[in-house]
């Protein structure tokens, strides 16, 4: 398997927008190669009776059902706002759309 080479760690730095300086580029392209390798031999020693799985144990949601309560009215909610419109707090504009 052919390495990573300096010029596609330069371009791939492009299209990062980093700035690396040469000796970066060789030990990174160093560190790239490794990687790859290692993701290579992994994909050699999976087999197709292996599940692919993203955590070594099974894991469960353990959130609460989403059930309907007793909760404050909108009115409630606003009463100690400085401001609101529409039954909603009304904030000053950060960004500028309207």
């Amino acid at each position: 398997m052919p390495g990573i080479t300096r010029e596609e760690v330069a371009h791939l730095a492009r299209l990062a927008r980093l700035e690396l300086k040469p000796e970066e580029l060789d030990h990174l392209a160093g560190q790239l190669d490794d990687i790859i390798g290692a993701v290579a031999r992994v994909s050699e020693v999976a087999d197709q009776d292996v599940p692919p799985t993203s955590h070594p144990l099974p894991l469960t949601n353990v959130m609460r059902a989403d059930e309907v309560r007793p909760s404050l009215t909108p009115e409630q909610a606003l009463s100690g706002a400085p401001a609101q419109e529409q039954q909603r707090f009304k904030v000053p504009q950060i960004l500028g759309e309207e």
